[in-house]
């Protein structure tokens, strides 16, 4: 066994998994990667749910060269009947000698078995590979898997003196042309994009997935509007975009229900918490509609809720070089602190330049 061959395939399978970062959801993104005697002799990475697995496209593509081949795959393979096959049975059948992976699946139908399969058909299994790296590329997934809800990413474009929008709610566009494309990237590798009634009512958003000439993409995600009250018009331009709407609301009014499943909404009843939809049972819902990474676009309420209940996995801040002056609306909305010591506390992950503005990633620190 030769680690630094190991790390070099398995970056390898990694950069194949990462292609499939904004079409592979609900699955997890996998690449796999099949080295015989030093030589890559096939690869493949799960593109889509209901499409072959890396695996399986590995195999396809090497062949009679499979056997006696190592795999190196970035998720332990599958041992259960789902949409398609086990992909540990697969590996059996084309004879590889040894699976290289990061880490056991989360998914409690795999959790070891499809390893405990292989092991136990004579097959080599090393664990540990580049397991930080594979994990980040599959944070939603992780999540979701062990506690039944997505990772939750807060987007927000500020001025910088921290300003969401002037007093009357106009917010367009604080950032620039880069940072907006570069949200749109982050919108398509997400399940589903979540936004409160206010910021429908005030801006009217599409909340879609578009390309560079402003088209829609066929694929969209989930679009969330949480809407205590039911007061979404039926006339908003997201109900007209591509996709599926989902209306979550605490006060199911027949009538207008109606109305907003006749424009191609789903309205769904959750429990309330001081007169809004509860976020526990928002992420909950969510999680069994298999999310594994929620993007959540909204104004400083709602935005500042996630934050203060300890909701928000991450937060992506694009600053902007101008001002918009102290009656602007601010980024979050929280609670009064009797102190700085009990501000809740970030660390700042990444910080980069984004056309003319700054995006920074930051996460909550534990406590």
């Amino acid at each position: 066994m030769d680690p630094s061959s190991d790390h070099q395939h398995m970056a390898h399978a990694l950069r194949l998994a990462a292609r499939g970062l904004e079409t592979a959801h609900p699955n997890p993104r996998v690449g796999c990667v099949l080295v015989r005697d030093g030589e890559v002799v096939g690869e493949g990475f799960h593109a889509r749910t209901g499409g072959a697995h890396a695996e399986v496209l590995a195999l396809t593509a090497a062949g009679e060269r499979a056997r006696g081949a190592t795999a190196y795959v970035t998720l332990e393979p599958c041992d259960h009947y789902g949409r398609t096959p086990p992909c540990s049975a697969a590996l059996l059948e084309a004879g590889v000698a040894a699976v290289v992976a990061p880490f056991d699946d989360p998914n409690p139908k795999v959790a070891g078995a499809g390893f405990a399969r292989l092991e136990h058909a004579g097959v080599t299994v090393r664990r540990g590979v580049l397991a930080r790296e594979a994990a980040a590329l599959n944070e939603g997934f992780i999540k979701r898997m062990r506690v039944g809800r997505p990772l939750v990413r807060v987007k927000l474009g500020l001025s910088l003196d921290g300003r969401s929008a002037l007093a009357n709610g106009e917010s367009r566009w604080i950032t620039g042309p880069e940072a907006r494309a570069d949200g749109q990237r982050l919108r398509a590798r997400s399940g589903a994009i979540l936004t409160g009634i206010g910021t429908v009512l005030d801006d009217d958003p599409q909340l879609t997935v578009r390309d560079a000439d402003e088209r829609p993409r066929a694929e969209q995600p989930l679009r969330v509007v949480l809407d205590s009250r039911l007061r979404l018009p039926a006339d908003a331009r997201l109900l007209a975009q591509p996709g599926r709407t989902l209306v979550l609301t605490t006060a199911l009014d027949p009538h207008h229900a109606s109305e907003l499943s006749e424009a191609h909404a789903e309205v769904h009843a959750l429990p309330g918490e001081q007169g809004r939809v509860a976020l526990g049972a928002v992420l909950d819902e969510l999680g069994r509609r298999e999310v594994n990474e929620l993007l959540v676009e909204a104004g400083p309420t709602l935005s500042g809720a996630f934050v203060a209940q300890g909701l928000a996995d991450e937060l992506v801040i694009y600053l902007a070089p101008l001002l918009l002056g102290d009656a602007a609306r601010g980024a979050f909305a929280l609670p009064a602190l009797p102190g700085i010591a009990a501000a809740p506390q970030l660390e700042v992950r990444e910080l980069r330049a984004i056309g003319r503005d700054w995006r920074i990633v930051a996460r909550p620190v534990a406590a």
